[in-house]
C-alpha cells in the first residue's frame, strides 16, 4: 500500500471501527478485523454464536465511501438478505471473501451512540493531554449531547448543548472552541452542577 490517500482510508475506517471491538456492528455480528488490500479496505466480521458462527471479509473499494459511512454501510448488508454473483464472492485465509459496490448499497442510519461517538473522538484528539478541551460528555434529551469542555484562558467549565445530526456536524465540531466564547449563545446552568455556564448550539 503506497497511495498515501489509500492509507489515510485504511486508517481512518480502523479508527472508525475499533468501538466495534467491544459492541457487535449487528445482532449476531462482531468486528474481528481491518484489513488492508490493493485499492480497498476488508472488514472481517464473526456472524453467529460460537459455535456456528461463520467468517466473512467485506471488501469496500477506497474513496466509495467516508469512514463514518462503513459501520452502517454493514449493519445493512448484516440484517437484510443480499445477493451476490460468483465474481464478487471467493475465499481468504478461511473466510468468505465478499467484494460489496458501496453505490447500490443504502447504509443503515448510524444510531444515537455511534453518532455522540463520533463528536467526541474528534474532540479529544492525542497531544491534548496537558491542556484538555473536552473534559465529559452526557447524552440526553432526544438527540442531544452536552459537551464539558474548558477554555485554556479562563477557568470553570463549559457544558455545551448540540444535536446529534445524521452526518458529522464537522463545521460546527470544529467551530466549537470559538462559539464557545461568544456571548450571545451563553446562558447559566443553575440545573446542571457540572458546569458553570451553558453554550446552546442546537440550532447552530
Amino acid at each position: 500500500m503506497t497511495d498515501p490517500e489509500d492509507r489515510e482510508q485504511q486508517a481512518g475506517i480502523t479508527r472508525r471501527l475499533l468501538y466495534y471491538l467491544n459492541a457487535p456492528v449487528a445482532d449476531y455480528c462482531r468486528l474481528r478485523g481491518v484489513l488492508p488490500a490493493p485499492g480497498a479496505v476488508r472488514i472481517a466480521i464473526r456472524a453467529g454464536d460460537d459455535e456456528n458462527g461463520r467468517n466473512f471479509l467485506y471488501e469496500v473499494p477506497n474513496d466509495t465511501v467516508t469512514p463514518y459511512y462503513i459501520p452502517g454501510l454493514l449493519r445493512t448488508v448484516l440484517t437484510g438478505p443480499q445477493v451476490y454473483s460468483s465474481s464478487e464472492v471467493s475465499e481468504v485465509m478461511g473466510m468468505t471473501l465478499i467484494r460489496l459496490s458501496p453505490e447500490e448499497i443504502t447504509p443503515d442510519p448510524e444510531p444515537e451512540q455511534g453518532r455522540a461517538l463520533t463528536v467526541v473522538h474528534a474532540l479529544s484528539g492525542p497531544g491534548e493531554d496537558e491542556n484538555p478541551f473536552l473534559i465529559g460528555f452526557l447524552m440526553h434529551g432526544e438527540g442531544l449531547l452536552r459537551l464539558y469542555v474548558q477554555r485554556p484562558d479562563r477557568p470553570g467549565i463549559i457544558g455545551a448543548d448540540i444535536h446529534l445530526t445524521e452526518t458529522p456536524a464537522t463545521a460546527l465540531i470544529a467551530s466549537l472552541p470559538t462559539l464557545i466564547r461568544e456571548e450571545q449563545y451563553q446562558r447559566p446552568a443553575p440545573d446542571d452542577p457540572h458546569c458553570d455556564l451553558l453554550v446552546n448550539l442546537t440550532n447552530w
